[in-house]
């Protein structure tokens, strides 16, 4: 799609309110009802925004993921992605610029399309930067097959916190020089295809304990402390010439002259930090401006609108309230603060819509995602020879993987019972294990009776463990107990291919965990 109105073009013949218009970017879900689908062409064609954020559905946004709605699943969500799409478009006067998360590919958000690993994955590779470059590149050909012209990512946050319950698997790891050359890379390897990407989630959300979907979480920290650590990354990337920053919601005291204010939405953190003292002059993207930590202290439709673009925000993502928010932006900005939006936005359609696509197929992750297993197993205790050893023993091989399965905690506890008796006899054990969320919430869907049965093998037995899942799921584990304890950091094929060769002693393992572990136990 091209757009044949230059910035200068689009400064002196829109209107003020078309302007104004052009600073949103509502949620659009793929899987609407047609009802729903009618309501948002009539809010572009009638409010003018200037973007949508694809989300699956109205079940899995933002602050419904801890999934208290049912989520639908649609077989054929890539072909309903697309042609909403193209509806969309055509509903809109100006071209919309298309963003969705895909963090780890379009299976962030859309079931049936493909899944690269995801970043603390790419974290334990910190030999082989190249392969980063490529899921980026990879990812954003996805992209562009879709219609989509923006990547709302890499997580640039540096995950400190093992307790933190949303970033986490979504970040590099915790050395910053390693997530600044992650990120890089995937940037680069986005922008080789004319995709567009955002660091977030500014200025750092990797020290937290709450997730700012649900409530604010508070960063303690001096300016010194966060100039060092969590403000690094951004510095580095927008050197670089990043395309966007997302403002996380986050309570930031040493920032700022009123911490009860959100970062997203307070003018020293983004003005004051991001733009004066950082120097960044491109587009600043909020974070979902429905989130809790925000929506939930705004009830006058509008306000938390024109808060955010006050603040600095150029983009307000997943805006629920579109039209009061551009009478209040209309009522109380200069128009030269709302030129000033619109020039960074029309620059980023400009960059987007030169890109003609021909992309028509979706990519193949399977020997991207196969090189990357091969480079990340991590050997976390024990050696190749204790192994060795153990190979060549009576082994009995135990797989506990019920990732994404819904059995009762009975059903559970019931088969804890049958796999301790069948373990009973033996000495030596080969242990598989999938934890059954990626999420931290809840121990990661652990039972604590789950939790205590894989200990007391682990104490009583010879144990080689093989995991695969979100390491820091490891926390829970005596894994010094274990004769070995090998990370394989998914549960794709590739990766368990990867583990059956290492454990065969055909491969070594490459990788490095890319953060400290400390034991919960």
């Amino acid at each position: 799609m091209s757009n044949s109105i230059s910035t200068k073009e689009a400064i002196e013949t829109l209107s003020l309110s078309e302007k104004v218009g052009q600073l949103f970017m509502p949620a659009a879900f793929i899987n609407d009802t047609e009802e729903e689908i009618q309501q948002l062409e009539k809010l572009i064609s009638e409010q003018h925004v200037g973007g949508l954020c694809f989300f699956h559905s109205r079940a899995s946004a933002a602050t419904n993921f801890e999934g208290k709605k049912k989520i639908v699943v649609n077989k054929n969500s890539f072909d309903t992605l697309k042609n909403l799409i193209k509806r969309y478009q055509k509903a809109a006067t100006y071209p919309l610029l298309i963003s969705i998360d895909a963090e780890w590919g379009l299976a962030m958000r859309i079931e049936n399309t493909p899944q690269y690993t995801y970043a603390i994955t790419l974290g334990a590779n910190t030999k082989n930067i190249d392969l980063v470059y490529e899921v980026g590149k990879q990812i954003a050909k996805d992209c562009k097959a879709a219609g989509i012209h923006w990547n709302l990512a890499p997580v640039v946050d540096i995950n400190i916190n093992p307790n933190n319950p949303v970033i986490g698997y979504r970040s590099f790891g915790d050395d910053k020089h390693n997530v600044v050359a992650m990120a890089t890379a995937f940037v680069k390897g986005t922008q080789s295809e004319g995709v567009l990407t955002s660091i977030k989630h500014f200025p750092g959300h990797g020290d937290t304990a709450t997730d700012s979907h649900l409530g604010l979480p508070v960063i303690e920290k001096s300016k010194a402390e966060l100039l060092e650590n969590e403000l690094y990354p951004f510095q580095k990337l927008v050197e670089e010439g990043v395309d966007s920053v997302m403002a996380g919601h986050l309570s930031v005291p040493s920032l700022t002259t009123d911490s009860k204010l959100p970062s997203s939405i307070n003018k020293d953190i983004i003005t004051g930090v991001l733009r004066n003292e950082m120097g960044f002059d491109g587009v600043v993207i909020s974070d979902a401006l429905n989130m809790h930590a925000v929506s939930k202290n705004y009830p006058i439709k509008g306000e938390l609108e024109w808060l955010a673009f006050n603040a600095g925000n150029d983009v307000l993502c997943f805006a629920e309230h579109i039209e009061e928010g551009i009478q209040m932006i209309l009522k109380n900005a200069s128009e030269t603060q709302i030129n000033k939006s619109l020039e960074r936005i029309w620059k980023l359609k400009v960059k987007a819509f030169n890109e003609e696509s021909t992309i028509q197929e979706l990519t193949d992750p399977s020997a991207l995602n196969r090189k990357i297993a091969e480079r990340t197993l991590t050997l976390h205790h024990g050696t190749a020879a204790d192994i060795s050893k153990f190979k060549a023993t009576n082994f009995c091989t135990l797989t506990i993987k019920r990732f994404g399965t819904d059995q009762t905690n009975q059903e559970i506890l019931d088969n804890i019972f049958e796999m301790r008796n069948e373990v009973k006899g033996e000495t030596e054990i080969l242990l598989l294990l999938t934890p059954p969320q990626i999420k931290p919430t809840n121990k990661f869907g652990f039972l604590q009776e789950e939790i205590d049965f894989i200990n007391e093998l682990i104490t009583s037995k010879n144990v080689v463990f093989y995991h695969f899942g979100n390491p820091y799921a490891l926390k829970y584990f005596n894994t010094d107990k274990t004769t070995a304890t090998v990370i394989a950091y998914q549960n794709f094929k590739e990766f368990q291919d990867v583990a059956t060769e290492h454990f065969l002693g055909n491969f070594e393992a490459k990788g490095e965990l890319p953060f400290k572990l400390e034991n919960s136990i």
